[in-house]
């Protein structure tokens, strides 16, 4: 069992950049993948970013293409911890961002076993 706590979500202008993390306890952080995703009104929950459990030659990651290069997903197994540092931010990455566990790294989030509660993020234009 892995439980999921995600913070740092909040209100900000376009232009501005948050970073959210997600703090997990239970199981060997290190042997879990993790993803973010996102859900916003009337739409699907959305893939953001996902990295792989670390490894000898250091953790993958992979992104959705509108994201890659504004968002940046990362990990602190020392303090259990994954992180998505969100910059230039934009009105319609307004929703409610998810972090979620497993032992592979997927875009799909049937894919996860475990999630978070979520954590509100809006972009104000």
């Amino acid at each position: 069992q892995v439980q999921l706590v995600e913070s740092g979500g909040g209100l900000v202008q376009a232009g501005g950049s948050l970073r959210l993390s997600c703090a997990a306890f239970g199981r060997t952080f290190s042997d879990y993948a993790m993803g973010w995703f996102r859900l916003a009104p009337g739409k699907e929950r959305e893939f953001v970013a996902a990295i792989t459990a670390s490894a000898a030659s250091g953790p993958n990651t992979i992104y959705t293409d509108s994201m890659e290069g504004r968002f940046t997903i990362s990990r602190d197994n020392a303090k259990n911890t994954v992180y998505l540092q969100m910059n230039s931010l934009k009105p319609e990455d307004t929703a409610v961002y998810y972090c979620a566990a497993d032992r592979f790294y997927s875009r799909n989030p049937k894919s996860y076993l475990y999630w978070g509660q979520g954590t509100q993020v809006t972009v104000s234009s």
